[in-house]
């Protein structure tokens, strides 16, 4: 790995490089409103201007297409504003800036598995409502199903630029519209001041990152006919932040009518920050950066370097996350039901078996240490609970029995309380699946780790945390996404290539297993279901 780390860094210079003559280049077409036109460069007409995308594998990317104007200054915490229109063609080559954010460290296994740290783009700063778009053909009447992927990272780091996100693939493999956005994060999307005396136009400054998304997915609905997809065919999904911003768009009503089914990977979430817990949060950060309550415009005139900078050392004692704020987000998005907003979108739920595994790093613990850990955590209910994973896996590492119990009893209960409260809706339907299949990498010590389903969604084949693209792995990741693709083409994940799925409901809970064999199960490991059940949350 260290030489293939070495090899990526070099790579991404080389991107770093590339990307600032391609936005500079942009600047120049714009002002000349000059364009290529050949079999390798293309354009699309949006209601801003022209774009300019590349061929790629056959298929038309776009990359960089603002669907809102630069946050910064008198922007920065507003509600997100059209981009201004421009003239000529604009080259959109490169990726967009990311939000402001600390770059996770790559420093152990699972940073070198998940390859986090990888975001390619032309930098970093406030110019962030940009989306890219993967196409098989423009303005043809193709009517294809669009996939709005909300990328991973919590409410807090992350882009729509790393590679797992790449659609050229899946647009390929199923003929559909991949689009990736690229929102505020953060301090910077989710700092509320409604409550600290701030002016009006501050009102949801607690939620802006998630109307940064709103706007994504209206530009979306008045734009992507000309990029060969179906406005009334849309679909949107995340996986862990990714899946906790769909969760939330579940309960927006301005939300309402822009998209058709809904993706939850690993990120099922039932309650938002609430008023009072955001507004703790953003009175720390204001007394690190000097900024009083009388004055919180200020905040408008900082560098946004200054305003990360105090972000990242609130680490562990404040959190920036949407806000329950009774307009933009009225309710939690699943407490205590449901969201009636999204009542009539069907969406998929899921886990991966050893989601937990991610933030674990004792690969050598033994059975003794499990054992002792879990008493110390359990007590008189740590054997009988021990005795119930190993009679089902009894071939399993310490380590993997640990990452499941970690799961079980917090990731996959909200999964299923989620899955619950949609079925008990009764309007749409809710399917569950539950990501079985280990990676390879780093010799399948992580199992089925958080994020191991990301790379089947888009059917890229990588090393890392897509596995070894063996022959059983490309078999599992054209199932899988033709099941992703089936449900923003037809509202039901169902397609050739799998079992058929039913619906989940609380009386046959029925699970798609992904794994080497893909089959659906009625209340798959129901004992340990049961268990965590009866356990009251941590």
């Amino acid at each position: 790995m260290t030489n293939r780390r070495s090899f990526l860094a070099a790579l991404g210079a080389g991107y770093a490089i590339a990307n600032n003559s391609w936005a500079q280049s942009r600047q120049t077409a714009r002002a000349a409103g000059g364009s290529r036109s050949s079999e390798l460069f293309f354009t699309a007409d949006t209601q801003y201007g022209q774009v300019q995308g590349m061929a790629n594998a056959g298929i038309k990317e776009f990359k960089g297409i603002p669907y809102g104007a630069p946050t910064s200054g008198k922007n920065r915490y507003m509600a997100p504003k059209k981009p201004a229109a421009w003239t000529g063609v604009r080259e959109c080559l490169a990726y967009g800036q990311i939000s402001p954010q600390t770059i996770s460290s790559p420093a152990s296994d699972y940073g070198e598995l998940i390859q986090w740290d990888l975001h390619y783009g032309t930098g970093m700063g406030e110019d962030v409502l940009t989306l890219n778009v993967w196409t098989p053909g423009l303005k043809d009447g193709g009517k294809r199903a669009v996939l709005v992927s909300f990328h991973g990272g919590g409410f807090a780091t992350g882009s729509g630029n790393g590679p797992q996100y790449d659609g050229t693939q899946l647009a390929r493999l199923a003929d559909c519209v991949v689009v990736t956005v690229n929102h505020r994060l953060a301090s910077f999307g989710y700092l509320h001041l409604a409550d600290l005396g701030a002016p009006a136009e501050f009102a949801h400054a607690g939620v802006a990152g998630m109307m940064d998304l709103v706007a994504s997915l209206e530009w979306v609905r008045d734009n992507i006919e000309n990029f060969g997809g179906d406005p009334s065919k849309v679909m949107i999904f995340g996986q862990s932040g990714g899946g906790a911003k769909t969760s939330t768009m579940l309960a927006i009503p301005s939300a309402k009518g822009l998209f058709h089914s809904a993706g939850i990977q690993s990120g099922s979430t039932i309650r938002s920050a609430t008023r009072e817990q955001a507004t703790k949060s953003a009175e720390l950060l204001l007394a690190k950066l000097g900024v009083s309550k009388s004055n919180i415009a200020d905040i408008q005139k900082l560098p946004w370097q200054q305003i990360l900078e105090a972000q990242t050392s609130l680490a562990g004692s404040a959190a920036f996350s949407p806000v329950v704020d009774g307009t933009i987000l009225p309710h939690h998005p699943f407490d205590p039901t449901a969201p009636p907003e999204s009542a009539e979108v069907p969406i998929i739920i899921s886990n991966t078996l050893e989601d937990a595994a991610l933030r674990l790093t004792n690969f050598d613990l033994t059975e003794e240490g499990l054992r002792t850990m879990m008493n110390q955590r359990y007590g008189a209910k740590a054997e009988a609970m021990l005795t119930m994973y190993r009679n089902r896996y009894p071939d399993k590492s310490a380590f993997l029995i640990q990452a499941q119990i970690a799961t079980d009893s917090t990731a996959r209960k909200s999964a299923t309380l989620q899955a619950e409260r949609k079925a008990a809706q009764g309007k749409a339907p809710a399917y569950m699946y539950l990501w079985a299949f280990a990676s390879g990498g780093f010799g399948g010590k992580f199992g089925a780790v958080h994020g191991t389903d990301v790379s089947a969604t888009f059917n890229n084949y990588r090393d890392g945390v897509g596995g070894t693209g063996s022959e059983d792995e490309r078999a599992l990741w054209s199932r899988f996404a033709n099941s992703w693709v089936a449900m923003a083409k037809n509202a039901n994940p169902n397609n050739s290539k799998i079992p058929n799925w039913p619906a989940y409901d609380a009386n046959t809970r029925a699970t798609m297993i992904f794994d080497k064999e893909v089959r659906v199960e009625n209340d798959p490991r129901s004992e340990i279901r049961k268990f965590w059940a009866d356990m009251p949350s941590a």
